[in-house]
């Protein structure tokens, strides 16, 4: 369970996905240090016209806390969360910060990397970023340089999305059900085209439930069925073959995920269940 500061963090806001190597010779007890090094690192960069152009009024404040409830097992590393807000020189009052920037670094049921690292590393192997890319380039670069580690992308590739369409469609929302949405890019166009493809929430669910063999447990069979499915019935009403387009985003009352890598949680009982499934793809882009 999250406690609500944790839950209120990160849901209902864009996330960019990125996987990260295991950290070399980082300790959750030096948190604090390691802020000022990142404040005096964006300073510098500041001083190079690197990071973002905030006025000579107003000053970055770093802070880097653990999330130690955002982790799937006893075996998990504690979630590392770093923030950058914008502060006047002239006024140390907290309530006068603005937050700009968050990252968070987590491992949830990432037990298949951490056991094949030695002690000297951290495995964190999801990033999620919150705010300007430029902000993110930074403390990204700060990271690789301090901990020895590499930041990527982490996509989600058209079969991935499948699962989660499936996996979010059969999950049980007391409030708030929305639409399943997918929506496709049809290629080979001049211009850009997709088509959003919106189901009801209790329809999806129905089917899903025809399809579903063993409750708890999804198999590719099943989710290719479910997905054939909506193709099949897409078809009969439009004459379109969404099977000749790229899936490129999903949206149900879970989560929504694009495959450039963003995600949005937008229900707090399953965000554990969500970063589980992250973190297996961000280890999988690792390995």
């Amino acid at each position: 369970n999250l406690d609500s500061e944790t839950t209120a963090l990160l849901l209902r806001k864009r996330w960019a996905l990125y996987s990260v190597t295991p950290l070399y010779k980082f300790s959750s007890a030096h948190l604090k240090a390691y802020a000022k090094l990142l404040s005096a690192y964006i300073a510098a960069e500041k001083q190079k016209g690197l990071a973002v152009q905030v006025g000579v009024e107003l000053d970055i404040k770093v802070a880097i806390s653990s999330l130690p409830d955002l982790k799937g097992s006893d075996q998990d590393e504690a979630a590392i969360l770093v923030q950058l807000s914008l502060r006047s020189q002239a006024s140390q009052k907290k309530s006068e910060e603005k937050l700009v920037w968050s990252g968070c670094f987590c491992s949830v049921c990432g037990d298949d990397l951490s056991k094949n690292v030695s002690a000297d590393f951290t495995c964190l192997p999801v990033f999620l970023a919150n705010g300007a890319e430029s902000y993110t380039s930074i403390v990204g670069s700060w990271f690789q340089e301090i901990f020895d580690c590499c930041f990527h992308r982490l996509a989600i590739s058209p079969l991935n999305l499948s699962w989660m369409a499936a996996m979010w469609t059969g999950c049980k929302v007391e409030e708030n059900a929305s639409a399943v949405e997918l929506v496709f890019s049809v290629p080979n166009l001049p211009q850009p085209l997709d088509i959003s493809y919106a189901i009801h929430p209790e329809d999806a669910k129905a089917l899903w439930n025809t399809v579903q063999k063993t409750p708890g447990e999804i198999t590719q069979e099943e989710v290719d069925v479910f997905m054939d499915c909506l193709y099949s019935h897409f078809h009969r009403h439009f004459k379109i073959h969404l099977s000749a387009t790229k899936l490129v985003k999903v949206s149900a009352a879970v989560a929504s995920a694009h495959c450039d890598g963003i995600i949005k949680f937008l229900q707090s009982q399953y965000i554990i269940e969500v970063l589980m499934l992250l973190t297996e793809l961000a280890i999988s882009q690792i390995q």
